[in-house]
C-alpha cells in the first residue's frame, strides 16, 4: 500500500481533528470515538471489528485508546487506506466487489484462488450484496496480513507449506488479535 501515502498533515491540523474526536476531553481516542468519527462512505457505522483492530495497531500504551502523540500515524493510515480504496473502486461506486478486490490483493502481491477470493467477499461483505464497503476492506487486508505473517513464521523455506502441530496452530490463531 506504500505508493498510496499520503503527506504527513500539520501538527495543528491533527490536535483540531484530535479534539474533536476526543469527545469526552479524556486525551485519549476510544475505538467508540473512532468509530464516531470514521466514514465508510455510507450512513451506516464503521465497522467496530475495524475500529478495533486499528487502534490496538496504534495503542502504544496497551490502553485500548490512542494518545494525541500516536493519533498522526492513525490519521496517516487511515487516509492511506482511503487513497488506496478509492484507486481500486473503479467504477466509484463506494464498495470494491470481487473483480476489484482481486485487482487490489494481486497489486499487493497475493497470489489466491478464485474460491479464496469468493471466500473473501462473503466473510467480509456486511450487507450480503456482494462487495465490500471502506471499512470492511481495511479488515479484509489487515486479516490478510496478518494471517500471511503468522504463516510465513512457519514457512521458512518459502515453499507454501508447512507443518504445525495442533497447538502450533491454536497458539497462531490465537496470537493473531483477529
Amino acid at each position: 500500500m506504500s505508493h498510496f501515502s499520503s503527506p504527513m498533515p500539520s501538527r495543528e491540523f491533527l490536535w483540531d481533528v484530535f479534539q474533536r474526536v476526543d469527545s469526552d476531553r479524556s486525551g485519549y481516542i476510544s475505538a467508540d470515538e473512532l468509530q464516531v468519527a470514521l466514514s465508510n462512505g455510507t450512513w451506516t457505522p464503521f465497522n467496530p471489528e475495524t475500529v478495533r483492530l486499528m487502534i490496538g495497531m496504534f495503542d502504544k500504551q496497551n490502553r485500548g485508546t490512542v494518545s494525541f502523540e500516536d493519533f498522526g500515524a492513525l490519521w496517516k493510515y487511515v487516509t492511506d487506506w482511503q487513497n488506496c480504496f478509492r484507486s481500486f473502486d473503479r467504477d466509484h461506486s463506494g464498495n470494491i466487489d470481487r473483480t476489484e478486490l482481486k485487482t487490489a490483493l494481486v497489486s499487493f502481491g497475493y497470489r489466491l484462488s478464485e474460491n479464496i477470493i469468493d471466500l473473501m467477499v462473503r466473510k467480509f461483505d456486511r450487507h450480503g450484496n456482494g462487495t465490500i464497503l471502506f471499512d470492511d476492506f481495511i479488515q479484509c487486508c489487515i486479516v490478510l496480513h496478518t494471517l500471511t505473517s503468522a504463516f510465513r513464521q512457519y514457512d521458512t523455506d518459502q515453499d507454501g507449506y508447512i507443518t504445525i502441530h495442533y497447538e502450533q496452530f491454536i497458539g497462531m490463531v490465537l496470537g493473531l488479535k483477529i
